[in-house]
């Protein structure tokens, strides 16, 4: 790597770029340089209130080091390209700069929004603007891109002859633990490793859900709530309320699989608010969580309803589609788990219920889907008539609807021990 960014040469690289001049009075932020798992992440002020991320990627040992930066360069170039793509609000490009001989991008810095994941932290409400705001976007998404060749070419042939990433199925298990592995994780992580071996009925929903992927779209393939920017006057506006970031990973992909990612950051909240302790189990735990599921699940339900009303063909394409977004609902809990164990180094029990929640999901999807929704797929589906989901056949018209008995995820009422 040629150059190595600090908050001492930061400025003068934007110079020499060509990006800022000196009317721009560039001034780079007291507490940074701010590091990150992969990156080094610089915030410099400009005059008239505008500010620029300056990223630099480092390798991880496992990709090239740019290989993100270039698929954000790539997605850039594609907006470009496709102009009713870059229109949509939420996905238009902020990058300004690319250098692939550095790893470097720089992006224009949107003061006015925070993440999604911190908003919900920090204001513990869960407003239904923002949730149909994100599943109109991600329907838009997929749908201006389904099944079209052109776009699929773009993502297929990178630009200026350069090597394309190619992007294997994102849909795998977690892999067998190694003695290379083995002094990399925290202790109580073993555990996790322990369980998730034993369930093989885990496995096999895994490597069925993966024969069955089918790309036929444009995905984020990351869409969590830390990668969704919120504007802090969401209430006022009509438009632009959300943004998504990090496109990274973007590929030819399965929309269920982007929709389940997102579901399950929602869960995320529940599962990590649970009361976990030896006395209690699994049920008692998630009956007692401080931030019920209640609470989350009419975002759930709105951006399934939302994306459903904008993207009802791909009900037509994936006849069990909701079945198989609770399925990767899923395995995005288990694959959160392990980015846990794996980058941060952190495990603890409410992650051991958070794999029982995700085993549940993937291996009984029909049973588990009216407990994580609250409601059933008619109230979802209010404008589909007579939709087929895998275990019931709902009828707008006479309201009716035939099913087996659906077991619950946890018990309604805690238990009292003793009684």
């Amino acid at each position: 790597m040629k150059i190595s960014l600090s908050s001492e040469n930061v400025i003068q690289y934007l110079y020499d770029t060509g990006l800022f001049s000196s009317q721009d009075s560039p001034s780079p932020e007291s507490d940074l340089p701010k590091t990150t798992i992969d990156n080094h992440i610089f915030l410099v002020k400009l005059s008239g209130n505008r500010q620029v991320i300056i990223k630099q990627e480092t390798p991880n040992g496992e990709y090239p080091s740019n290989y993100q930066f270039w698929n954000e360069w790539v997605f850039h170039q594609l907006l470009v390209q496709f102009p009713l793509l870059g229109n949509i609000p939420a996905i238009a490009s902020l990058l300004l700069h690319f250098d692939a001989e550095n790893s470097i991008l720089v992006c224009t810095f949107l003061s006015e929004y925070m993440e999604l994941e911190e908003f919900y932290k920090n204001r513990s409400i869960f407003p239904l603007e923002i949730a149909t705001s994100i599943g109109s976007a991600l329907a838009c998404l997929h749908r201006s891109t389904f099944q079209k060749q052109e776009y699929r070419d773009f993502i297929d042939t990178a630009p200026e002859g350069e090597l394309r990433y190619n992007y294997y199925n994102p849909v795998q298990g977690i892999s067998s633990l190694t003695q290379q592995v083995w002094g990399k994780i925290p202790t109580a992580a073993l555990e996790f490793h322990a369980l998730y071996q034993q369930y093989e009925e885990l496995e096999s929903a895994i490597a069925d859900l993966s024969y069955h992927w089918k790309p036929c779209c444009l995905t984020h393939n990351d869409l969590q709530l830390d990668n969704i920017l919120v504007h802090s006057r969401w209430q006022n506006l009509d438009d632009c309320l959300v943004r998504f970031k990090q496109w990274g990973v973007y590929a030819w992909g399965d929309p269920a699989f982007d929709l389940g990612t997102l579901l399950a950051s929602y869960l995320q909240i529940w599962l990590s608010s649970l009361v976990v302790d030896s006395s209690l189990d699994l049920e008692e735990s998630l009956d007692l969580a401080l931030i019920s599921l209640d609470t989350v699940q009419p975002s759930l339900i709105a951006i399934m309803r939302t994306y459903l009303q904008i993207f009802p063909m791909v009900l037509e394409y994936f006849p069990q589609f909701i079945i198989r977004v609770v399925q990767f609902t899923g395995l995005a809990l288990i694959h959160y788990i392990q980015k846990c164990i794996n980058y941060y180094k952190y495990f603890d029990k409410t992650h051991l219920s958070m794999l029982e929640v995700g085993k549940k999901l993937l291996t009984m999807p029909e049973n588990s889907l009216l407990n994580i929704f609250g409601t059933s797929p008619q109230e979802i589906l209010p404008s589909v008539i007579g939709v087929k989901i895998g275990v019931k056949t709902y009828s707008k018209k006479n309201g009716r609807e035939t099913d087996r008995q659906i077991a619950p995820i946890y018990y309604p009422k805690t238990r009292l021990r003793g009684c």
